[in-house]
């Protein structure tokens, strides 16, 4: 689980391509409210509400009441750790197939 908030696990929360969607939408603007999320998908409002409920949880997304209005905006804090994951394997992978190419040159001399 991710440091920063032990009640959702970060790559639980992007397994979803809805919530992936979700993470796009408002990295594109300074915060949504949910009446604007609702029509990229084909869900209704509850629906999208608890998918921004399990990035909420994640500590992906950060929301604020405005009136009778909640408006939600991105925390792209968290995503870090899957970077840290990306580049660890990313790395391993290189050094791998280094080690097979000179294994392979060493075998045609």
């Amino acid at each position: 689980m991710s440091e920063n908030n032990e009640n959702r696990d970060i790559f639980d929360a992007v397994a979803d391509p809805t919530r992936r969607r979700l993470i796009r939408l408002l990295s594109e603007a300074e915060e949504l409210p949910l009446h604007e999320l609702t029509p990229h998908f084909q869900m209704g409002r509850t629906a999208v509400s608890k998918h921004l409920t399990i990035l909420k949880e994640a500590g992906l997304v950060v929301d604020r009441k405005v009136g009778r209005e909640t408006r939600f905006r991105l925390n792209a804090s968290p995503l870090q750790e899957i970077q840290d994951w990306v580049a660890y394997y990313t790395q391993f992978w290189s050094t791998n197939m280094l080690r097979l190419k000179q294994l392979l040159e060493e075998e045609e001399e």
